[in-house]
């Protein structure tokens, strides 16, 4: 007798009517729409968040050297940290990096959406350079990884465990945002997850957030991952205006509708 056979039958649901499914699917849609709104709401709250000052100036080694904090916004607004096991002692060194941090690597969208916002996701690790380009080569990953060099690990909360920190700056000045760490790290990887743990949010002008922060139309500054930076199409954006002639009076639940499905 294989396992599969020793274990217990399934309770499964009942097996009902298209109209009996459509009634319970719709009865939990109204619940579901609550939770996206709440989530919405939550992370208006993590908007107006009160920033710490990054007092102390760390170093990270990278691909072409020693670089700073602030050098990893590599220009942008925003960055987002995460902590990454993948050093002597860590399960899987030095062929891989811990499962869980792999599995997050994995999950990781394209960076230019990201970056379209002003936003900039970093790795870091204690594993010298050159394994971390090994390691990237062998999994195909491409996000920015950097080597922690000092304390920074300690002082952010991340040196016993993964977690995910960010930050804003302001010329020259640093300030921790947010940061999440265990079960709360299980969702990123989605451009949206991601934005929503940063300062300044989707950066859509839906949403409820302070005063003078940046915020342009949902949908609009959406683009290719690899035509990001060329000049806007009034194509696209007259897509979206039809699209959004079509949704329903409450557009503001959190779906996203399928803006462009259809373009003729």
């Amino acid at each position: 007798m294989d396992d599969r056979e020793r274990q217990l039958p399934m309770k499964t649901p009942p097996v009902v009517s298209r109209q009996e499914w459509e009634t319970a699917r719709q009865q939990l849609l109204v619940k579901e729409k609550a939770l996206t709104r709440s989530r919405d709401a939550l992370a208006a709250e993590r908007r107006r968040m009160p920033w710490l000052a990054v007092e102390k100036t760390y170093q990270f080694d990278g691909p072409h050297g020693r670089v700073s904090l602030l050098d990893l916004f590599e220009g942008r607004r925003q960055l987002i940290v995460y902590r990454a096991f993948f050093e002597p002692g860590v399960y899987g060194w030095p062929d891989h990096a811990c499962r869980g941090c792999s599995f997050l690597a994995d999950q990781v969208a394209h960076l230019a959406h990201l970056n379209a916002r002003d936003t900039t996701l970093v790795f870091v690790s204690r594993a010298p350079q050159a394994d971390i380009e090994r390691l990237k080569a062998r999994m195909g990953w491409t996000m920015p990884w950097y080597t922690i060099t000092d304390s920074f690990d300690t002082d952010f909360e991340v040196d016993e465990w993964h977690g995910t920190n960010a930050f804003i700056h302001r010329g020259d000045e640093v300030f921790r945002t947010y940061f999440v760490n265990s079960r709360g790290d299980e969702a990123m990887g989605s451009t949206w997850s991601f934005l929503d743990i940063t300062a300044l949010g989707r950066q859509e002008d839906w949403e409820d957030s302070p005063k003078g922060y940046p915020q342009t139309p949902p949908y609009k500054w959406w683009n290719w991952h690899d035509e990001y930076g060329k000049a806007s199409s009034s194509q696209w954006s007259a897509v979206v205006d039809r699209s959004l002639d079509l949704l329903s009076t409450d557009s503001n639940d959190g779906s996203t509708p399928a803006v462009g499905a259809r373009e003729s």
